[in-house]
């Protein structure tokens, strides 16, 4: 009797956990069940270390129950089992720079709500941080659809709208008037439901101040994309986080006065700093000393560099028919050597030297004991889209100097710290959410292969990356 009880409960809580996910997002599942066994597989756990062959991971009711080498003994007996030879689990990529916007021309930018989760979700980005928003009620509506079941796509740290000064290039974004009006707008935005906040370019330093202290007070966390403000400025005010790195910080430009962006930004002088010494070296220590993290952003940089990258297949079969035109025809102009020479006073542009500057000075930052994190940034030309973007800044951290297993703890594992979620997610370890990417091939020596994402496991559920990738095809830039 009580076996027969036990059994109509689980076939209830079964029956329960089916209906927390809508028709529209059960079609997108490969792999759903109380209990599933990932065996003979490759586990790169995103703690640094390095990869242990051979392994079963246990997951049982959306979590990890356990990572142990692969054995019979190790799998239960009424577990669904997947063999995996072949195959690498990293866990789920921590998205730090994935707007849900998208550039349309003229400096508009369109919520891509439809295909950017979607996009993420297949490219193994199981959370992201929206770090910044143009229709935060958007991103807001989303994330509760998400979290409901209701459509595809990453757990969602809303980020509210963009805090901007006097002076913006950007109508969609709101001006503020002074540090009450700073104030004012990180509690409202905070009572809606965002978690984290994004300062921006003509921000100043008293309006920077009162809102981080207005956020801080209420225990989210402040990032700025600056111009007005230098990086150690910012950090000696209190700020949390810096995004896309040197290549953003107005602080070594002689011209340049307090509380103003420059005119000129000068990526030939960037890219001449010294990284172990001089100015730039102080401040890699100074930011280090205060915690603040640095972002990541190599994509959205690699895009202005000529001849870099071979734009994919995958991505021009992604984008609808105008917003490819529209990346084509800027890649074609970033290498055009009459319109360089015009632009530049040069026959190269400065982007080849200033995106390895870019680069020498993330590695620095980490060898100097600096949180780094991962995004992708997908604006500029338009070329960076979700989930391939996101693959795409582990492949140019590795060519930045770090490992693959440090490239994927940078992208999984600090990004999870960050937000304050290292204890559930951003790393494979038993009790935490069952949040794991699966790969054919073997990343921790060929970075490349993280682009061959095949399942992608969001709380124990796995999702077919190729089926959510197709049910997006020249969508991208529409929607």
């Amino acid at each position: 009797m009580r076996k027969l009880l036990f059994a109509c409960c689980l076939i209830a809580v079964r029956v329960v956990a089916a209906q927390t996910l809508s028709p529209q997002v059960r079609g997108f599942v490969k792999v759903d069940g109380p209990l599933v066994a990932l065996t003979h597989v490759r586990v790169i756990d995103g703690t640094g270390a390095a990869a242990r062959e051979d392994q079963t991971i246990i997951i049982s009711k959306g979590k990890i129950e356990s990572v142990s080498d692969a054995a019979p003994a190790n799998v239960p007996k009424d577990a669904q089992v997947l063999d995996l030879h072949g195959y690498s689990v990293i866990p789920g990529l921590v998205g730090m720079h994935d707007h849900l916007v998208y550039p349309m021309g003229n400096g508009v930018y369109g919520e891509m709500a439809f295909s950017f989760p979607r996009l993420y979700l297949a490219g193994g980005v199981t959370t992201i941080r929206t770090t910044g928003a143009l229709e935060p009620y958007t991103d807001l509506e989303l994330k509760k659809q998400i979290d409901k079941g209701e459509t595809p796509g990453p757990k969602i740290h809303v980020t509210g709208p963009y805090l901007e000064g006097a002076g913006s290039w950007a109508l969609q974004m709101h001006q503020l008037t002074g540090p009450d009006d700073a104030t004012k707008t990180v509690n409202f935005w905070l009572d809606q439901g965002v978690d984290n906040f994004k300062a921006y370019m003509f921000i100043t330093p008293a309006e920077l101040s009162a809102a981080v202290a207005a956020a801080h007070k209420r225990g989210a966390k402040v990032t700025g994309h600056l111009c007005s403000i230098g990086f150690r400025e910012a950090a000696a005010i209190g700020i949390d986080d810096l995004e896309h790195g040197l290549l953003v910080d107005t602080e070594f430009f002689p011209w340049k006065k307090p509380g103003e962006c420059p005119e000129n930004l000068d990526y030939e002088l960037l890219s001449k700093l010294d990284v172990q010494s001089g100015p730039l070296h102080d401040t890699i220590l100074d930011l280090v000393q205060h915690h603040v993290a640095v972002t990541s952003t190599l994509p959205v940089f690699e895009m202005g560099v000529p001849g870099r990258p071979t734009i994919q297949q995958r991505i021009l079969d992604a984008l609808s028919p105008d917003a490819r035109s529209a990346v084509l025809n800027n890649k074609v102009r970033s290498s055009d050597a009459s319109l360089i020479r015009q632009r530049y006073h040069a026959e190269t542009p400065p982007w080849s030297a200033a995106l390895k500057k870019e680069m020498e000075f993330e590695h620095a930052f980490v060898q100097a004991g600096g949180l780094l994190l991962a995004g992708l940034d997908p604006t500029g030309m338009g070329g960076v889209i979700a989930g391939f973007g996101d693959q795409r800044e582990v492949e140019l951290l590795v060519e930045a100097g770090f490992t693959p297993v440090e490239a994927i703890h940078i992208a999984t594992a600090n990004g999870a710290q960050f937000l304050g979620d290292l204890d559930r997610i951003g790393t494979i370890a038993p009790g935490k959410q069952a949040d794991l990417v699966v790969i054919k091939g073997d990343p921790s020596k060929k970075i490349e292969d993280i682009e061959n994402v095949e399942t992608v496991f969001k709380d124990g559920v796995g999702y077919d990356s190729a089926k959510l990738i197709e049910s997006v095809r020249g969508v991208v830039g529409s929607r």
